[in-house]
């Protein structure tokens, strides 16, 4: 019994000394691999430091003097132009609106003159300074001894005009009274136009014996003329 556990002990071990020596042997012939490179350690990469804003210029006051030019501020950074846009056709103008037609304002109307159908007339015989005033209907003949007074109209001025009046127009013919047994003389016209009661002066009666002015135009029925001594 001892004999063969100590026969096994030796077998044992030249089986494991052949199997030390033949690995010994593969790794003496196995091919030597190069070593890898190392890859040397990556440095960290640093933060950006943080941009500070510039700041905006001050503007210099624009020039006040003859002849000054305004100063245009320059930017201190260079911007890069954008490339020219392509050519366009130029834009028509549009047709401008026509005014709306507007009809002119219409002038307002004058006010009509008061039309009288009596005329008030005064008379004086420079010979004698006698002197009537009578009432003459419009259209109808009014003797003063040789003169025949006929008003074709009578009005008073309307309420917008500067001064207010009363205007008569009046023919004066001279008709001398036929004397007994004989043809009366043909008359004649002395006086043709427009009297102004509140100004006599203005177109007066010419005659070398009797004148003759307008007092005023009346709406009532003619009285008989009463003379004034």
């Amino acid at each position: 019994m001892t004999i063969r556990r100590s026969l096994t002990g030796v077998t044992a071990a030249a089986l494991a000394a052949s199997l030390i020596g033949g690995g010994a042997w593969a790794l003496q012939n196995a091919p030597q691999q190069p070593p890898a490179a190392q890859t040397p350690p990556t440095a960290p990469t640093p933060a950006p430091a943080p941009v500070q804003p510039r700041p905006a210029p001050t503007p210099r006051p624009a020039p006040t003097g003859p002849g000054a030019q305004p100063i245009v501020p320059q930017s201190s950074t260079t911007t890069t132009s954008a490339p020219p846009a392509a050519s366009t056709a130029p834009a028509q103008p549009a047709p401008a609106a026509k005014p709306a037609a507007t009809e002119p304002e219409k002038p307002a109307e004058p006010l009509k003159r008061a039309r009288s159908s009596v005329a008030i007339l005064q008379a004086l015989d420079k010979v004698t300074t006698e002197t009537m005033r009578f009432e003459a209907p419009v259209g109808q003949p009014i003797r003063y001894k040789t003169l025949v007074f006929t008003v074709r109209a009578c009005e008073t001025t309307a309420p917008d005009e500067d001064a207010p009046d009363s205007i008569a127009y009046v023919t004066v013919d001279t008709q001398p009274k036929a004397l007994p047994g004989r043809v009366a003389p043909p008359g004649r016209q002395i006086f043709k136009g427009w009297m102004y009661a509140n100004s006599p002066g203005l177109n007066p009666l010419e005659h070398p014996v009797y004148d003759a002015w307008l007092i005023a135009c009346k709406t009532s029925a003619p009285v008989a003329p009463a003379a004034s001594r």
